[in-house]
């Protein structure tokens, strides 16, 4: 079998290899590259020595079976048999899923979560989101400080488990896609610096040294974060990826690295011969992000659509720190601004910020189906002191307004696990780091963080702590009690809307029309011949429609359709989906 690494400074390389050593010789083809030949097979221990140095795992490593620190392993892609005949499943009509692994289940694995798949199916979703899954230290974390960019979490199952997922998927009709990080690795079994210069100065993160995109040797850099995404894309046959915080990709060259990406997954799709696709999470308000390359942007296919996220929560809860000052002037007309413009900053002044943030989207241009829009995701849930969901603070009916919004408006809609039943568990930050003096630093900083907010340290929960974790996990015994079922049964109701009213996947977000009232609570937005209309207030509210509504769709309390005055009496903390007739 041939072996190869890229080490560009190295003197000498030293492959250990199922309990042997050779020496590797300079590639005369590829200046930096190493290459030489062994005996091994699938599951075959190795490592690399550079110079005289410690045995470290393989950069473009497929597996970790003893965690990041440990020893290699070689994977034979062609050794699992695929099941599912699959054509692929684009972007436009999904309904996308966001699934943790570690706390779907109680089990916290691939294969655990795969039993459960039919629950999705029957949800009416179309594609499972995957937080990201490359090694990390321990077995317990949210998976953004994993290193082994082309390996997968060996506590999950392994890259045979991932397979196993996938193909069940697909034999369910589910399009599968996977979070992945791209802007930074996690500080605990990062070897990458010992081979060569995946890091530089020149550019600074919140994580440290920027990944190198455009310092010298960022070539191979560039190749080794593309030869990792393809690899998802080909050897488990992802559908899609999404992007972690491309904001922190540092890079001047005048080809950017999400358009070198964006180019090679769509060469891709051609050569598999099935849609393949990349969402970004981005906090910069540029439309150039998700325009096509041949008219100058940078080609992804999709966006997380964080305004429109902010508007709604301040809407629904009233929350105004932090980022949500921005939104907390005139929330609901926040939300119709995001509804029918799809940024909230587009040149405006943002006072989080202290500067004006983003520019316009060309609705013109711009299918609706290239941004994601959410209530809750695992970021804007972990990311509070106690993980609390929305269903920890509001009524049903003001989480079924919120369900109402994302799934009937104008972008691609997605839920975050739990979300559709109004899981009665929160979903926390925890971490399983080795490192004790690691360890005890995230411990620290994040106490610090929510205490200089007023919080009390005992009150934050310890990342460290396995209840922390615990606590985390579904409850599967939830969904079918009291007014989980009823919210369930709400979401399954809209889901199934949306696939069966085509007006709700129009992608012309200039052709979305949309009325409020700041004082009274109420706002109503119509997509074709399909109206829909929340009341947050408490207060029952006359809403003026016109009297040309047809037939209810779907209400989360009975209405009767306006009457000749045009006015549509819902209650306070409800919501309906018309149609016009």
């Amino acid at each position: 079998m041939q072996f190869e690494v890229w080490a560009p400074q190295a003197d000498r390389m030293t492959l250990h290899c199922a309990g042997s050593t050779r020496a590797l010789e300079p590639d005369p083809q590829r200046p930096g590259w190493w290459t030489g030949e062994a005996e091994a097979q699938d599951g075959t221990r190795y490592g690399f020595a550079v110079d005289d140095g410690p045995v470290l795992p393989d950069p473009r490593s497929y597996r970790q079976p003893d965690g990041p620190d440990g020893l290699s392993a070689v994977v034979d892609q062609e050794r699992y048999a695929w099941r599912a005949e699959w054509a692929g499943r684009g972007l436009p009509g999904a309904v996308l899923y966001e699934l943790h692994v570690g706390t779907y289940t109680r089990e916290g694995t691939l294969d655990a979560a795969a039993e459960r798949l039919g629950h999705l199916v029957e949800l009416g979703v179309t594609h499972v989101e995957l937080m990201p899954l490359c090694p990390f230290p321990g077995r317990h974390g949210w998976g953004y400080e994993g290193v082994s960019l082309w390996a997968v979490h060996e506590p999950y199952g392994g890259p045979e488990a991932l397979k196993r997922f996938v193909d069940r998927a697909h034999e369910l009709g589910l399009g599968v896609v996977l979070d992945v990080v791209h802007n930074h690795l996690g500080p605990s079994g990062n070897y990458l610096p010992a081979f060569g210069p995946y890091f530089t100065d020149t550019h600074h993160t919140p994580w440290g040294s920027a990944v190198n995109l455009d310092a010298p040797g960022s070539d191979e850099v560039r190749a080794f974060l593309l030869g990792s995404a393809l690899s998802w894309l080909r050897d488990y046959r992802i559908d899609g990826l999404r992007l972690d915080a491309v904001h922190a990709l540092y890079d001047t060259r005048a080809c950017h690295f999400l358009e070198e990406l964006s180019a090679a997954v769509d060469g891709l799709s051609e050569e598999v011969g099935r849609p393949l696709f990349l969402v970004a999470e981005s906090d910069l308000g540029d439309p150039r992000l998700i325009t096509p390359r041949k008219e100058n942007g940078l080609g992804l296919h999709a966006q997380w659509n964080d305004d429109f996220h902010h508007a709604l929560h301040t809407a629904l809860t009233g929350e105004t720190q932090g980022y949500y000052a921005d939104f907390g002037r005139a929330p609901l007309a926040a939300v119709a601004k995001t509804l029918t413009a799809g940024y909230f900053h587009d040149g405006t002044y943002s006072s989080f910020r202290g500067r004006r943030h983003g520019r316009p989207l060309d609705r013109t241009r711009v299918a609706g189906h290239r941004l994601l829009g959410y209530s809750q995701t695992h970021d804007q849930i972990g990311n509070r002191a106690l993980g609390d969901r929305l269903a920890a603070s509001l009524s049903p009916g003001l989480l079924a307004c919120a369900a109402a919004l994302t799934l009937t408006g104008p972008f691609t809609p997605m839920l975050f696990m739990g979300e559709e039943w109004a899981a009665g568990t929160p979903w926390q930050f925890f971490t399983d780091h080795t490192d004790p003096e690691l360890a005890e630093a995230v411990r620290r900083g994040r106490r610090r963080e929510f205490g200089s907010h007023g919080w009390a340290e005992e009150d934050i929960p310890d990342p460290q702590d396995p209840a922390t974790r615990d606590r985390s996990c579904l409850d599967w015994s939830e969904p079918e009690k009291g007014v989980h079922a009823r919210v369930l049964a709400w979401y399954r109701e809209l889901i199934a809307l949306r696939h069966a009213q085509a007006d709700l996947t129009d992608p012309d977000l200039a052709d979305v029309k949309v009325a409020f009232d700041e004082n009274a609570r109420w706002l109503a937005f119509r997509r074709g011949d399909v109206r829909v209309v929340v009341n947050l207030g408490e207060e029952r509210a006359a809403i003026p429609l016109g009297a040309r509504q047809s037939r209810v769709l779907a209400a989360w309390e009975p209405v009767e359709l306006p009457g000749e005055d045009g006015l549509l009496g819902l209650p306070g903390e409800s919501c309906v989906v018309l149609l016009q007739g």
